[in-house]
């Protein structure tokens, strides 16, 4: 049954997150959460690692500011224990330019009664970055 209570708080975090409910993923975020969403901070500001549940949502927040999330589908979820991987689809619009955002992002979450406790976000960040310059960047 563990299995069950990780999809059910992974499937609430990810549904309170894309109605923007804060309150809710409070509820759902341990105190002290370990958060890493892996890319380059200079370009993203709301990447990198967050300790405790206020760094977390102070940055989703903060990305809330620059980023509109229009899409967050859930593609495929894996569940093991208290471990869940799931692949999203994402869309965000970019505030500042109207510009789409669209990406896979890899998600690997641990859950602790019913809490997140750990939290690591991985995708391409070199398509993110350009997408969200608007130019191809020459390497």
């Amino acid at each position: 049954m563990l299995e069950h209570a990780t999809r059910a708080a992974l499937y609430n975090l990810y549904e309170a997150y894309e109605r923007k409910d804060f309150q809710t993923m409070a509820g759902l975020i341990d105190d002290h959460v370990d958060w890493v969403m892996y890319g380059p901070a200079q370009i993203l500001p709301f990447e990198g690692a967050r300790r405790g549940k206020s760094d977390v949502l102070a940055t989703l927040a903060d990305m809330t500011r620059e980023l509109e999330l229009e899409r967050h589908i859930p593609e495929l979820v894996l569940v093991e224990g208290e471990r869940a991987a799931a692949i999203c689809e994402v869309a965000f619009r970019q505030r500042a330019t109207g510009r789409m955002v669209r990406l896979r992002l890899a998600n690997f979450l641990r859950f602790r009664d019913g809490r997140l406790v750990e939290f690591r976000e991985f995708s391409d960040t070199f398509d993110a970055v350009e997408q969200v310059l608007g130019r191809s960047i020459a390497v």
